[in-house]
C-alpha cells in the first residue's frame, strides 16, 4: 500500500517583523497534524520565501506579520510564486490583520487569514481541504 504523501508547509515572518512565537507554535502544531513543516526564520524577503518555497516543492506558504506591513509582504510573495510558475502553492496569512484588510489580501491572491486565537486544528483542517494532494 502506498503511503500517502504529506503536506508540505512552509513558514515564513516577512520583512523587519522580530516576532516568531505564533508561526513557531504553528509550525509545531502542523507536524502534530502529520504535514512537514519548513520554518524559514525572521525577517525573510518576499523573495528569499519564493525561493525557499520553490526549491522546497511546497504545498502551502504561511506567511506571519504582526508589524502591519502585510498588504506589500503579502501580496509580493502572491506574484512573486506566480512569476516562478508556483501559482498552486496555496498562500494563507496570519498575525495582526485588521478585518478591513481582509478583503484586500484576498483580491491580492491570499488563500486565507487567520487572526489571533485561531485553533492550530482549524488551520490544519484548512489546509487538508484545500490542498490538492497528487
Amino acid at each position: 500500500m502506498a503511503e500517502e504523501k504529506k503536506i508540505r508547509v512552509l513558514m515564513a515572518k516577512p520583512g523587519l517583523d522580530g516576532h516568531d512565537r505564533g508561526a513557531r507554535v504553528l509550525t509545531l502544531g502542523l507536524r502534530d497534524e502529520g504535514m512537514e513543516v519548513i520554518y524559514t526564520g525572521l525577517r525573510q524577503s518576499p523573495e528569499m520565501i519564493v525561493q525557499a518555497a520553490v526549491q522546497e516543492d511546497v504545498d502551502v506558504v504561511g506567511l506571519s506579520c504582526l508589524s502591519g506591513a502585510h498588504k506589500t509582504l503579502f501580496p509580493a510573495v502572491v506574484e512573486q510564486l506566480k512569476e516562478k510558475g508556483a501559482e498552486g502553492v496555496v498562500v494563507i496569512g496570519g498575525g495582526i490583520i485588521p478585518k478591513e484588510d481582509v478583503p484586500f489580501l484576498k483580491d491580492s491572491g491570499v488563500n486565507a487569514i487567520f487572526g489571533p486565537g485561531t485553533s492550530v486544528k482549524e488551520i490544519a483542517n484548512y489546509i487538508k481541504e484545500n490542498v490538492k494532494q497528487n
